[in-house]
This record gives C-alpha cells, sequence and structure tokens, in this order.
C-alpha cells in the first residue's frame, strides 16, 4: 500500500472520528429531531416580522444563544426584528397602517383590545406543538379564556425599586414617591397606564375603573407628584439610570431590578402595600400578518425548551414556560422577585372603554406638559382674574359712557324744548 494510500485512510479516519464532534459543536442546542423539524417547515427564503419589547429576547451576548440567528439558520427563514417601548407605541404603529408585522408580544389589556377591534388572526396550535410547555396558570388568561390568539411569553409584577444609599428607610408604599425630600431623585413610568395604576393604588381605586371622576383624581395626583418631586419620566433608560446611583426610586418591573441589581448592589425592590399590577406578555399574530406559517413556527421555537431557558437568562422575567420555572440550574430559580412563594396584593391590566382610554390619554398629556401642576393653575387663576378685573373694567367705561350719553342726550331735548 502506498503511503498516499495510508495517508488517506488515516485522514478519512480521523474525519469520521471528528465529524460527529463538529456537528455536536455546531448544533449544541438542538437535538437532530428538532432540527429536522424547523427544516421540514419549508420556510427557508421566507421572511418573519417580529415587534417586540426592546430587550426581549436572547442576542448571543453573556454566553447565551442569539435566538433569531438559531430560528434563521434552522429554517433558512429571514426575520426582520424590530422593537417598541411601549403597548401604545405599539397599537398606534399596528392600527396606523403601511407595515406589516407576522408576530407582536403585547400585554393583557393590549390584547384584549386587538381581539376586540379584530386585529389578532386565530392560531393553528398545530403548528405550535411547544404550547404544551406552557403552564396551566398562564393560560386561557381572562383576555383569551378558550386559548384561540395567543401564547403566552413572559409575566411579572411591578415594583419600586431604591437606592439603599439615597433612602433613609426601607420602603413599603408607593406614597414615597411623592416625597419632597427626594424631589429630582425618582424615575417614573413614562407610559400612561402604568403610572396611573400607581396613583390609583394610592388613591384605592380599581385600575379598571370606569369612572371618568376616578382618572382625573388619580391625574391630579400624578400632578402633584410632578409639583413634588419633579420625576423623571423612563422606560428602558431606566436601567442605566438606577444603575449609575443617581436616582433613589424608580418604578418599572420586578424582573428588571433582578438585572439592575448585578450591577448595583445598593438597590432593593419591594411591592408596595397599595397593590400592584400583574401583568402577561404573550405572543400573537395580527391580521396584517402575511406569513402566518412561519409566524406559528417562530413561537413554536420560542418555547423551545433551551430557547425559553436562554431567553429568561437574559431578560430575566418569569418565563410562562413551565420548563424553565421548574429548572434548579436557572439563575432566576425561586427567586423572589421574579417567583415569589406569596403572590403580592395585585391586579390585571383589562381593556378600558374608548371614552376613558381617550381621558387617559388626554390628562396623561396634561400631566407631563405640567398643565395640571400647582404652578399652572396659579397662572391660569391669574389669567382669569387679571381677564375677569379687566372684563369688569370695560363693563364699567362702557356703562359710564352709555349713562353720559344718555345725559347728554336728555339735557339736548331739553334745550330743544326751551328753544321752541
Amino acid at each position: 500500500m502506498s503511503k498516499r494510500i495510508s495517508l488517506f485512510i488515516v485522514f478519512a479516519m480521523l474525519f469520521s472520528i471528528a465529524l460527529p464532534c463538529l456537528t455536536l459543536a455546531e448544533d449544541k442546542y438542538f437535538s437532530d429531531e428538532q432540527i429536522k423539524y424547523y427544516k421540514d417547515l419549508g420556510l427557508k427564503g421566507t421572511t418573519i416580522n417580529v415587534y417586540n419589547w426592546g430587550d426581549y429576547i436572547a442576542d448571543g451576548s453573556d454566553g447565551l444563544m442569539d435566538a433569531v440567528h438559531e430560528f434563521e439558520r434552522l429554517t433558512g427563514a429571514k426575520v426582520n426584528y424590530s422593537n417598541f417601548e411601549s403597548n401604545e407605541n405599539m397599537y398606534s404603529k399596528l392600527v396606523g397602517g403601511g407595515v406589516s408585522y407576522d408576530v407582536i408580544t403585547p400585554s393583557d389589556y393590549m390584547i384584549e383590545r386587538l381581539i376586540d377591534e379584530g386585529l389578532l388572526l386565530e392560531l393553528d396550535y398545530g403548528n405550535i406543538p411547544n404550547f404544551k410547555y406552557i403552564g396551566d396558570n398562564c393560560k386561557s388568561y381572562y383576555f383569551d379564556p378558550d386559548n384561540k390568539y395567543t401564547v403566552a411569553f413572559n409575566t411579572g409584577y411591578t415594583a419600586l425599586i431604591y437606592n439603599k444609599k439615597l433612602v433613609k428607610e426601607e420602603p413599603d408604599s408607593w406614597k414615597v414617591l411623592w416625597d419632597k425630600q427626594y424631589k429630582n431623585k425618582v424615575l417614573m413610568f413614562n407610559n400612561s397606564r402604568d403610572a396611573f395604576a400607581i396613583a390609583q393604588a394610592v388613591l384605592g381605586q380599581d385600575l379598571n375603573t370606569t369612572n371618568e371622576q376616578d382618572w382625573v383624581q388619580a391625574a391630579e395626583l400624578l400632578a402633584e407628584q410632578k409639583d413634588a418631586v419633579n420625576p423623571v419620566y423612563v422606560m428602558d433608560e431606566v436601567f442605566n439610570l438606577m444603575e449609575s446611583g443617581e436616582y433613589a426610586f424608580a418604578t418599572y418591573y420586578s424582573g428588571d431590578y433582578v438585572l439592575m441589581s448585578e450591577n448595583n448592589e445598593d438597590l432593593g425592590y419591594c411591592f408596595p402595600k397599595e397593590g400592584v399590577n400583574e401583568f402577561c406578555d404573550a405572543f400573537c399574530v395580527p391580521t396584517c400578518c402575511q406569513n402566518k406559517r412561519g409566524a406559528e413556527a417562530f413561537i413554536n421555537f420560542m418555547n423551545e425548551p433551551q430557547v425559553a431557558f436562554d431567553n429568561e437568562e437574559y431578560i430575566y422575567y418569569a418565563s410562562a414556560n413551565k420548563t424553565v420555572e421548574e429548572n434548579e440550574e436557572s439563575s432566576l430559580y425561586k427567586n423572589e422577585a421574579v417567583y415569589p412563594t406569596v403572590k403580592p396584593d395585585s391586579q390585571p391590566f383589562k381593556n378600558l372603554p374608548q371614552n376613558i382610554l381617550e381621558l387617559q390619554s388626554n390628562l396623561w398629556n396634561q400631566v407631563k406638559s405640567g398643565k395640571l401642576s400647582k404652578e399652572s393653575k396659579q397662572d391660569e387663576k391669574s389669567i382669569y382674574t387679571i381677564s375677569a378685573i379687566l372684563a369688569a373694567a370695560v363693563a364699567v367705561i362702557l356703562i359710564a359712557a352709555f349713562i353720559n350719553k344718555k345725559k347728554k342726550s336728555k339735557e339736548q331735548d331739553l334745550s330743544d324744548l326751551y328753544a321752541k
């Protein structure tokens, strides 16, 4: 046997030994069965438009998988991925026309609204076999009792986050957000529903009240907060601002507290005694969808146990996927902020009547612009007072002129009479 043939045999043997290792390294997240399943979907060359919350999917950092990249690799599809920062912004973009999304992840009350307005498609759960991994506590929500439109994604609670170095006493109430000693040290939700909910909790209102006067009172309380502490209204910016140690308080979500505390050990949290909002974000397919099969494949992929696990490790919210909550290797396993043993007093948000939605939006704009603040009201009162004084002065002048005219007219008549 020639040396050339011998070398060829040796290389062939080495390659056959190394090949399984190379395959394992390339596909470390998925089994052969999973790989075949996604390959056989026939999605190669198609496009899937995903509209998700910011920082809401594992992106390859911190040693975790890049979920979008892995889905593209398995299916051969292209994912156009974009972010929104509030349900209201997402809704405006969706109904504004000119865009086409295949997968969206709105929150509970917004899902209810989208269903009511006929803006969601029913899902074919036969294309989402991983729905079996969704915990029973995350199915049949009030907004989708028959499980027609949604697959729950993440759940959680609003929380009061605070800097132990800047706060004198450990808080247990939302009321501390009105304490003047923390002026310019408060970060507040920059979305109307969450902001109003805090004021409503302080007032003892139902978070889903349809009484217009309740919303007016909540707005007035938020205006008082603006006068007292001049809060900064933020959303995702809250991470850098609280981690920097500059602010005493922030209102945000409990899972995000855990993420922030890794970068600033001086941070603490509480679920205020007045109550908090309990939320659920879920995968949905809007009626503007152009690739429903691809959308359902993406939703199914996001519930592969390893994908859901890596995603929880990235965003730090409670996963609706029960394999994740039960996984003892999770860094959030039995974490009280994310999976509290004793559930806080909470309410979900529900869709509101159109008149309340419009009122809420109008009041929120007035709160943020300062039109409801005490100084603004005093200025407005001063303007009204000055206007009233000027109006009275004009009236006096006109009356005096009228009397003077009548007097002159009478004198003229007498003069004419005597002349005759």
